[in-house]
């Protein structure tokens, strides 16, 4: 590894660590005797990069802000975190990566967000429904909360 205050060739790890998923953070020390300065750098694992295929049959990068743009629209006004969102980002990005390895159906992608967003703000869920379903009446509307309110009944 390369020194960047110096530009010397030897570096030794003092320490190294996972920071995020698939990243290891290392502290470095210049092994120069003028140096000797520390630094950080952080290692991510290069992967292919996974393709949605998209309804018409394109293909786009993944993209985990497109799934935070679609939650924050669903959420908006409603009692979601920032860190509820975090987590079902995190959770739709591990189950895609974990599945799929060079493509991925943007149908799944939106059936892993709109079961979790269920568990997490039943309205929020309703609005993201009513999108990706891509609902024309209400009665779309009526159909999908149906099993909703006989749950809450039942609990009832």
């Amino acid at each position: 590894m390369l020194c960047p205050f110096c530009r010397q060739m030897e570096t030794k790890v003092i320490d190294s660590r996972s920071s995020e998923d698939f990243v290891i953070r290392r502290r470095r020390e210049c092994l120069n005797r003028k140096c000797g300065r520390r630094f950080t750098t952080y290692e991510k694992i290069e992967e292919t990069p996974l393709k949605v295929i998209k309804k018409d049959g394109s293909r786009v990068p993944f993209d985990r802000e497109k799934i935070r743009s679609g939650l924050e629209k669903a959420c908006y006004k409603r009692p979601v975190s920032d860190e509820q969102i975090d987590r079902i980002i995190s959770a739709v990005e591990g189950e895609v990566y974990q599945n799929f390895e060079r493509e991925v159906p943007s149908r799944y992608i939106g059936e892993l967000v709109f079961n979790m967003l269920r568990e997490v703000d039943q309205v929020a869920f309703v609005r993201f429904a009513s999108v990706y379903r891509e609902f024309k009446d209400v009665n779309d509307f009526v159909e999908e909360l149906e099993p909703m309110l006989r749950d809450t009944t039942r609990r009832d």
